[in-house]
């Protein structure tokens, strides 16, 4: 597909104007400069960019601000319109995916071992450099993804961070084959999870406060769908906490059979309760934290979903309406994934 080079200077995007209640406004709409893209950057036009539970922490403070005036969004689907002298994968026209993790420094002992989420030095998309909620980004284009012409727009945006994180936090569930899984919490990302654990022959149990979030996890195929703060019908294998809730860390462990895994998911969790080690930790259950993801994750969960196929539950916003939507899923109005969309 051709498209023309961009020469503007100014592009229209939100910026995180003062962290705050999403109810005090802090998102602000204005004209931000954006320059042509450096040696190993491309710049792309934004068709579509997903709306995730951490675009809300950022906004409202939970996460501290690290770019002043910051554009969230790292779920980007768009096309390049200009590219570095030294990007060769992608060239003005290709589709394009843009995903939370933004760079990293390549040498440490943790890039060095594949390790590359917990690089000390890493960078993240809609937090240490600007996001998705505008009309063009500019991105490294060693961190993006080559995005398939077929689906739509909204259908693919969530799977850039929904799908990966979710993707990682089933490895760190260490489910086995045929095992049960526990999904507490049932968003974005865990409606993608669970089409992800089913595909793999999981038994899939979600407990999640919401009825609406209940009726589409059935409707998923999830074998049960109860309360939050409910019991399986069945000892869990694993499970993978999504809801921001510290209430629940000692609910889903001790639903847990014995070597079972707990899989932390979110960038931020309320205050853990104390924890007793009988109940909930005895007989080799495991907790563990989900820290971003790798660009492996990316590529390994983008391949696996070309082959399931997920069902992306969407609700569409026009991009001007991006402080509406964040205000949608504070307020739990929204059921699967919303996506802003530029047209």
């Amino acid at each position: 597909m051709a498209i023309p080079r961009h020469d503007a200077s100014n592009t229209t995007a939100w910026v995180v104007e003062r962290p705050g209640p999403i109810g005090s406004f802090p998102l602000r709409r204005v004209e931000r400069s954006i320059g042509a893209p450096g040696p190993w950057e491309i710049l792309i036009k934004v068709a579509a960019c997903g709306v995730c539970r951490t675009d809300l922490h950022l906004t409202e403070g939970d996460l501290p601000p690290r770019t002043p005036r910051c554009t969230p969004g790292h779920e980007i689907v768009g096309r390049v319109l200009q590219a570095g002298c030294d990007v060769a994968e992608f060239g003005p026209g290709d589709r394009v995916g843009a995903a939370w993790l933004a760079s990293t420094c390549g040498a440490c002992r943790y890039c060095r071992a594949g390790r590359e989420n917990l690089c000390p030095s890493s960078r993240y998309t809609g937090w240490d450099i600007h996001g998705g909620y505008a009309d063009h980004t500019t991105v490294d284009a060693r961190f993006a993804y080559p995005l398939p012409e077929g689906p739509a727009d909204e259908e693919l945006a969530p799977l850039l961070c929904a799908g990966i994180i979710g993707y990682r936090a089933l490895q760190r569930a260490d489910l086995p084959p045929g095992g049960r899984l526990g999904i507490y919490g049932f968003g974005a990302s865990a409606h993608l999870t669970a089409q992800l654990a089913l595909s793999r022959g999981a038994t899939v149990h979600v407990l999640t406060r919401a009825e609406a979030a209940r009726r589409l996890a059935l409707e998923l195929g999830a074998a049960s769908a109860r309360g939050a703060y409910d019991s399986p019908p069945e000892p869990l294998d694993a499970a993978i906490l999504f809801a921001p809730v510290g209430d629940l860390v000692p609910v889903a462990l001790a639903a847990l059979d014995r070597g079972g895994t707990l899989a932390v998911a979110g960038i931020h969790l309320t205050d853990i309760p104390g924890l007793n080690y009988a109940q909930h930790l005895f007989q080799e259950r495991t907790l563990r934290s989900v820290t971003a993801n790798t660009r492996e994750d990316g590529r390994a969960y983008l391949a696996e979903a070309a082959r399931h196929q997920p069902a992306v539950h969407v609700q569409r916003y026009a991009m001007n309406r991006a402080d509406t939507a964040l205000a949608d899923l504070a307020a739990d109005r929204i059921t699967g994934v919303a996506v802003l969309l530029t047209e």
